[in-house]
This record gives structure tokens, sequence and C-alpha cells, in this order.
């Protein structure tokens, strides 16, 4: 049994290699809901219904990868980019440094205010408080 018929497989070929397989081993297949609902390979009916049901799984799979790839690309095309934005900023960077440049300055302390990790703070600032490569580039960005 399986729940839904795209969840078995990654393709269409992969789909009917599994079920090639199954079937050669004495195993019958049935799906419980989606498209293929309904779906009993042991019998003739459903192994021709299999086979239709399989190639529209695998087209509206590559109908929603086509659409999302379209739809980025719509986006970046307006200017916007996708993925989380960076928690290190120009402001915090120019307080980090001036703060690491003290002796006194709690690196622990000064991470919990900025709302950063210290790996974060160490890849932007060096202990002495100067810049490091991917500091230097968010400055540069702004």
């Amino acid at each position: 049994m399986v729940w839904k018929l795209d969840r078995l497989g990654r393709d269409l070929r992969h789909l009917i290699n599994t079920v090639h397989e199954l079937t050669g081993r004495g195993v019958g297949l049935k799906v419980l809901t989606g498209h293929g609902a309904a779906i009993d390979t042991t019998t003739a009916a459903g192994k021709s219904v299999f086979g239709i049901f399989a190639a529209l799984s695998e087209f509206e799979r590559e109908l929603i990868s086509e659409r999302t790839q379209a739809g980025l690309a719509s986006a970046r095309a307006r200017g916007r980019k996708g993925g989380r934005p960076y928690k290190m900023t120009a402001a915090k960077l120019r307080l980090a440094m001036a703060a690491m440049g003290k002796p006194e300055t709690k690196v622990s302390d000064l991470c919990q205010e900025l709302g950063i990790t210290r790996q974060t703070l160490y890849r932007h600032i060096s202990p002495q408080g100067e810049l490091r490569p991917d500091g230097m580039k968010l400055l540069s960005r702004t």
C-alpha cells in the first residue's frame, strides 16, 4: 500500500520500475488517496489505470517545478532576493568593531546584545576588531 502515487517514485521511470519489481516478487500495489486512488495493480484494469495516473503525477510534479522556477526568476528580475536576511548588518558591524577594539569587552555579552552568534561575529571581525573579508563585503554592499 502507498499513501499517494507520487510518494512511491521520483519520476515515471522509477515508479514503473518499482511497480514492475514488486510485481516480479508477486506483490500488488494499492494506492489509498490522490489521483491514483483505487488503483490495484493485481488486475489488468488497475495496471492500465496505474500507467495513466503515473504519467499524470509526473506531469503535475514537473509543472509545479517549472512554475516555481519561473516565479523565482520573475522575483529576481524585479530585484527580489530569496533566502533568510543576514543577521549582521553594517550598523551592527561598526558597533562590534568599536567594542572588539576594547580589552574589557566580553564577546558573549556583545553577541547577545547584537543578536548574533559568536561564529557570525568572528566571521566578520577579528578578535582585535579588524575587518575580515566577510565584513569588508558587508560594508561594500551598503
